[in-house]
C-alpha cells in the first residue's frame, strides 16, 4: 500500500481518513506538498487578483450569527438599507478606481421583498451595463425563497434575468449542521447551502466556495466540509475558486474563542489545496492574515491574492483592518517571486 506522501506526489485522490491524517504532517511538509499540487494545477508563476468592492446593501439581519460583529437587528437605530443613489455613488467610485466588479451582500432583512433585489440589480445593470455583479450568498438566496414562497430555482432564474452574474460562497462557514446550530442557528443548513450552489451551477452561474474556520469546529468537520465541496464540484464543475479564512473573534458573541494563528491558517490552507484536486484556484486571505502571511501562503498552495476590496465592512467590524491598494497587491505578489495578473471572476486574465 502506498504511503500518503507518495499518493499526493502521484496525483492520486485522497479519501477522508487520509485527508484527516494530513493534520499530523509538519507545516513545512504540508507546504511542500501543497505547492506541488498548486503547480500541477496552475503551472505558471502567475498570481491573480480582482479589482472590486464589497458593498453591503444592508446590515439588518435576523440570522443572529455569533461570529458576526457587523449585523444589526431590525429594531436597531444603527440599521440601514442603502438607497439606490448611494449604491450608484459607490459603484461610480469603484469604476473610477479601476474596478470592474462588485461583491454585493447583505443581511437577511425580514421586510424587503424579492422585488427589491430585482429592482436593485436592474438599477445597477441599467446604469453600469459592464460591471460584473457577484452577489447574494446562498443564505440570502434561501431567505429570498422563504419570503417569496418561490423555489430556489425560480428565485435564481428571476435574479439572473435582471443581471445576476455570479454568486459568492459566503455563509458556508463550516458545512456541518452541528457547528451551524451553534454559531448561526437561524441560517440555512449545510444541505440548503449546497443545493443553492448546485442549482446555480445547473443554471450556468459560476460561484466560489468558502470556509471560515477556527471557532467551534473539529478537524474532522473541516475535512467533512472540504469533501462536501469536492463532491459537488465533481458533479457540477461550477466552483471557480476556494477561499478560506480564520474566524476573527473580537467584538463578536464568541470573543472568548482563542484566535487561530498564522500556522493554523497555513496548515488548513495547504490541506485544502491537497484535498480539493478539482478546484483549480485557491485564494489567500490578506484581509484576515495581513499581507506578509498572505505572501507566505503562496508557498502553501495559494495562487490568487483575492480582491483589492476597495470597501470591506464585515471583517473590519471585528477590529481587523488590513487595507491594500492595487499597486500594493501587485508589489506583494512580485516581491514574493510571482507575476501579478488582473482577472475576472471566472479567472479569465485581463492582461
Amino acid at each position: 500500500m502506498k504511503d500518503l506522501r507518495t499518493k499526493i506526489l502521484e496525483g492520486e485522490r485522497l479519501n477522508k481518513e487520509e485527508a484527516l491524517r494530513l493534520f499530523e504532517f509538519s507545516l513545512l511538509e504540508l507546504g511542500e506538498l501543497a505547492r506541488i499540487v498548486r503547480f500541477r494545477l496552475n503551472p505558471e508563476k502567475i498570481v491573480t487578483y480582482v479589482v472590486d468592492r464589497n458593498i453591503n446593501y444592508t446590515n439588518i439581519c435576523i440570522s443572529g450569527c455569533k461570529f458576526c460583529a457587523y449585523f444589526r437587528t431590525p429594531e436597531s437605530p444603527e440599521g440601514y438599507v442603502l438607497s439606490f443613489e448611494e449604491l450608484k455613488k459607490k459603484i461610480e467610485e469603484t469604476i473610477n478606481l479601476g474596478g470592474y466588479q462588485i461583491l454585493l451582500q447583505g443581511g437577511l432583512h425580514p421586510e424587503l421583498p424579492l422585488e427589491f433585489y430585482e429592482e436593485m440589480l436592474n438599477f445597477i445593470k441599467s446604469n453600469f451595463p459592464n460591471i460584473h455583479v457577484h452577489a447574494f450568498s446562498p443564505p440570502e438566496i434561501v431567505h429570498f425563497s422563504k419570503i417569496s414562497g418561490l423555489s430556489i430555482r425560480e428565485v435564481l432564474e428571476r435574479l439572473i434575468k435582471v443581471g445576476l452574474d455570479s454568486i459568492p460562497g459566503g455563509g458556508a462557514e463550516i458545512l456541518v449542521d452541528r457547528v451551524r446550530k451553534l454559531i448561526s442557528p437561524n441560517k440555512c443548513s449545510a444541505k440548503e447551502w449546497l443545493k443553492v450552489m448546485e442549482v446555480a451551477h445547473n443554471l450556468g452561474l459560476k460561484t466560489t466556495a468558502t470556509m471560515m474556520f477556527g471557532h467551534l469546529e473539529t478537524k474532522e468537520e473541516i475535512i467533512e466540509h472540504l469533501f462536501k465541496i469536492r463532491e459537488l464540484q465533481d458533479k457540477t464543475g461550477g466552483f471557480t475558486a476556494f477561499i478560506l479564512w480564520t474566524f476573527q473573534p473580537r467584538n463578536t458573541a464568541l470573543n472568548s474563542v482563542p484566535k487561530a494563528g498564522a500556522a493554523t491558517y497555513l496548515k488548513v490552507l495547504a490541506i485544502s489545496r491537497i484535498v480539493l484536486d478539482n478546484i483549480k484556484n485557491l485564494q489567500v486571505s490578506w484581509v484576515t492574515q495581513g499581507p506578509e502571511v498572505a505572501q507566505l501562503a503562496l508557498e502553501f498552495g495559494g495562487n490568487d491574492f483575492g480582491s483589492t476590496m476597495i470597501e470591506e465592512n464585515v471583517v473590519y467590524a471585528t477590529g481587523v483592518s488590513h487595507r491594500l491598494s492595487e499597486k500594493e497587491i501587485r508589489t506583494y505578489i512580485s516581491s514574493a517571486g510571482y507575476i501579478p495578473k488582473r482577472r475576472k471572476m471566472d479567472y479569465t486574465l485581463l492582461e
